[in-house]
């Protein structure tokens, strides 16, 4: 289920990237944007290769401009995935950084953020955070989610959606094909207590949210469209 594509167009990671700055939330280094003062965060939960993609947060700048405060906490501890590194792969990362321990470990996060008198949270998850999200919008810790390009989320996953949700997917994408999401559309329609929205992305590939080229317009387009659906889903639902 994590082939190639799951890692391809690796990014250059910069701590120093972003308008926003590090800082400790929930026991992780978290990197924060706008007003802490904002009673609506936005958790954005990273891909295999962590929260120092400057990317990613150029979107939790994004966010942050339309007014919620932007977490995006390091679920790897300093250890994101590195393509490079022949002795660990995929599967053998995934072991030290399994979904089910971002799940657990995003839960002080949400905790330590409504300390600060936030008191509604959303959370869109990338990949790998997809799964972390979903499992958050079972047991409802957050107000609404929505997964890009998700992985390793399943059928029985969204039937198990408890708030609104937006899945983002490509159409070129072996980890979530146009045919699991079209199941995914259908599972949510079948449950009218929950609002859902399924788009398929015409001509781009896994990762394509985060994983694009600033220098490939299509890609910033394509990129830009489903930034700007997602900060639509968390306007109306995360209030």
């Amino acid at each position: 289920m994590s082939g190639p594509q799951c890692c391809s167009n690796p990014p250059t990671l910069n701590p120093n990237a972003g308008a926003g700055h590090v800082e400790q939330l929930g026991g992780l280094s978290t990197y924060v944007s706008g007003s802490p003062n904002s009673k609506l965060a936005i958790l954005l939960i990273s891909d295999v290769y962590g929260y120092e993609a400057p990317n990613l947060r150029k979107l939790a700048d994004k966010v942050a401009a339309a007014g919620f405060y932007a977490v995006v906490p390091d679920f790897f501890n300093g250890d994101p995935y590195v393509p490079d590194d022949a002795n660990r792969p995929i599967q053998v990362w995934l072991k030290d950084h399994g979904m089910d321990k971002g799940f657990e470990e995003a839960k002080p996060v949400i905790e330590a953020v409504k300390s600060k008198g936030v008191s509604a949270v959303g959370a869109a998850g990338f990949c790998w955070g997809a799964k972390v999200v979903v499992e958050l919008a079972k047991v409802e810790f957050i107000q609404a989610a929505v997964l890009c390009h998700p992985s390793f989320v399943t059928l029985d996953d969204i039937k198990g959606v408890k708030v609104p949700i937006a899945v983002l997917g490509a159409e070129n994408d072996h980890l979530s094909p146009p045919a699991l999401l079209k199941q995914f559309e259908e599972a949510l329609a079948a449950k009218p207590e929950v609002d859902g929205f399924v788009k398929i992305f015409p001509k781009v590939a896994h990762g394509w949210t985060v994983r694009y080229s600033v220098e490939d317009v299509a890609a910033v387009k394509s990129a830009d469209e489903a930034h700007q659906n997602l900060l639509e889903w968390f306007a109306k639902y995360v209030k």
